[in-house]
């Protein structure tokens, strides 16, 4: 199959660099991030127009514990990229070669697996009921399946199924809310439903190809050969993951748990308007990372750091986007986000502490996937343990003197130290190892 794209991914250590030279302009980097952002927008779309419709319909409680679970889910996604996603992309041999491929499958199953289990009961202990958490957990496990058969459409450069993965999922949960409406079915047990559906139908993208290989990973795949990747690569990855989650989401977590879900639907009630941006913050590093590996590789600091620049550039343009979709729908259509439960200045309020928040991890994220792409993940974890332990106090602290919304200014506080490590870290790594801007002159 042809490249998509100029950028669409090459065998680890190699770089096109006619490709490359192509998507130094305007038009190519629109390209990629064109065909990159469509399948999270889509996602993004749908579970904003998801996400009002509980707010519209549904009591605060019924709202929160439908936004907690969008918390809990993309956590295991998060981990996923960790355990089984870096590892894919990095493990792969520049002849092609990929002796740990079978091993990381089995290792996704045992995740899924567990992932599953540990969504239930936390969707349970947050007060859904048996029905309802038992389809949560059967979404968390087939969403996990979905993003490792992502990475690997990525990693095997198939973008367009990535792509229509992600699209078939944003789709089918649109049209399976919007068919609860007419039948005034909109539960949390059918919301459930639908989504596991949709997760269901977006891994059915794949093929069977992909299924079966998965399949026959319990039986070919030896979990003791994923020893030496957890020793060399991951556990550094997951320790980032775990501590950077504490600092993105201590609030979801501790407002659950402290003030239970009729008091997290307010912040999340404001969340909602940053979706986008945090969707593609979360999906845009598994295009740039694989290209990123290629280029350092290769030893070509020009183009590694092109790519930082044009994933920031990319990430300032949805921002903006975000912001500018906010205000519109707080500025002419306030009934669809705003009932009498909710304190209109306290959403305004949330919203803007939403958009900065947002602001400073799309001015990192660029550099912190430059780092992971060069397996500088050690170095990332310490960086993401010192801005949770931010997070995590002064959250915990502003949440018991001031309530939920102050929560968030914990939040933004450790974004703020986790962004000055990452800057600092990417200029030391830089001068470890002599940064070129420049191809070296014979």
């Amino acid at each position: 199959m042809e490249a998509e794209t100029p950028h669409d991914l090459l065998p680890a250590g190699t770089v096109n660099h006619e490709a490359g030279a192509a998507t130094r302009g305007l038009a190519g980097a629109a390209r990629r991030y064109s065909l990159s952002a469509l399948g999270p927008l889509t996602i993004s779309a749908a579970h904003f127009a998801a996400s009002l419709l509980f707010l519209k319909l549904m009591p605060p409680a019924a709202f929160g514990l439908f936004s907690f679970v969008l918390v809990v889910v993309p956590f295991w996604l998060g981990i996923s990229v960790a355990l089984l996603g870096a590892p894919l992309v990095t493990t792969r041999k520049e002849d092609g070669a990929w002796h740990e491929l079978p091993a990381l499958m089995k290792a996704n199953l045992v995740f899924s697996a567990v992932a599953a289990l540990v969504t239930g009961a936390v969707m349970a202990a947050s007060g859904a009921g048996s029905g309802a958490a038992f389809l949560f957990a059967l979404y968390g496990g087939l969403m996990c399946l979905r993003w490792f058969a992502r990475w690997l459409a990525y990693a095997t450069n198939q973008p367009l199924r990535a792509v229509g993965s992600d699209v078939a999922y944003g789709v089918l949960l649109i049209a399976g809310l919007a068919a609860l409406l007419p039948l005034h079915a909109v539960t949390i047990a059918n919301a459930a439903l639908v989504l596991c559906t949709s997760a269901a139908a977006g891994l059915a993208v794949f093929g069977r190809e992909v299924l079966t290989q998965q399949l026959r990973a319990l039986r070919n795949g030896m979990l003791a050969a994923y020893a030496p990747i957890w020793r060399e690569l991951t556990q550094w990855a997951l320790l980032g993951v775990v501590t950077t989650e504490l600092s993105a989401n201590a609030h979801a977590y501790l407002v659950t748990l402290l003030s239970g879900p009729k008091s997290f639907a307010l912040i999340a009630a404001g969340s909602l308007f940053m979706r986008p941006v945090s969707l593609c913050l979360t999906a845009l590093p598994d295009r740039e990372r694989p290209l990123m590996v290629q280029t350092l590789n290769a030893g070509d600091h020009a183009a590694a750091d092109r790519c930082v620049r044009d994933f920031r550039g990319a990430a300032a343009v949805i921002w903006l986007f975000t912001i500018a979709l906010a205000a519109a729908v707080l500025a002419w259509a306030p009934s669809l986000v705003l009932k009498a439960e909710y304190d209109r200045s306290k959403i305004l309020l949330v919203v803007a502490l939403w958009g900065a928040i947002m602001a400073v991890r799309s001015l990192r994220t660029p550099d912190a996937v430059l780092l992971q792409a060069a397996r500088e993940f050690r170095p990332l974890a310490g960086a993401s343990v010192w801005s949770s332990a931010v997070s995590l106090g002064l959250t915990g602290a502003l949440l018991l003197a001031f309530g939920p919304v102050a929560s968030l200014v914990g939040i933004l506080l450790g974004d703020i130290v986790m962004t000055e490590r990452v800057f600092a870290l990417v200029r030391r790594w830089k001068r470890t190892r002599r940064w070129r801007l420049r191809p070296a002159t014979a």
